[in-house]
């Protein structure tokens, strides 16, 4: 395992995400990571926050709509997240951490779907809410707040 780690560090690609000098390595790919979760997990938790009751006077059905921004923003996370792990694969694919946060994303986007399905798909003519809103808005929140704790405490751990 330990020689498949290090093969997927040493590829060119990775080699030059971790060691280039340029900007448009590690520092714009971590940028983008940031950017690309801010978006994924600051829309879910805008729809979230909607469906627990804050902002009441904000329609339900118009959210649906940054549904796309936050699939960009997952895809961004995505290639990028796949650029930094490639970097450090043998520090962060025998950690922990990493798994949780992974645990953690996949959840947040099961729950993104279901919340599409079950929320959007069944609101009342009058905007009103199906029962399992609350339980998913805070699932939602949960899972990417998980996330982003999870993928932070990895540069320090």
């Amino acid at each position: 395992m330990t020689a498949v780690l290090e093969t997927l560090e040493n590829l060119g690609f990775s080699t030059w995400v971790r060691e280039s000098p340029s900007k448009l390595a590690y520092p714009t790919i971590l940028w983008l990571h940031v950017m690309g979760m801010g978006v994924v997990a600051g829309i879910s938790a805008v729809i979230s926050l909607r469906l627990l009751g804050v902002s009441p006077k904000i329609p339900v059905r118009p959210l649906e709509r940054l549904y796309p921004l936050m699939w960009w923003g997952f895809w961004v996370n995505a290639m990028t997240g796949t650029a930094l792990l490639l970097a450090s694969a043998s520090k962060r694919l025998v950690d922990p951490t990493f798994f949780i946060k992974m645990i953690f994303i996949f959840a947040g986007v099961a729950v993104l779907r279901l919340t599409r399905n079950k929320v959007f798909r069944n609101l009342g003519p009058d905007g009103a809410l199906p029962e399992s809103a609350k339980a998913l808005a805070w699932a939602g929140l949960i899972c990417w707040l998980g996330a982003v704790t999870a993928g932070r405490l990895l540069a320090y751990i």
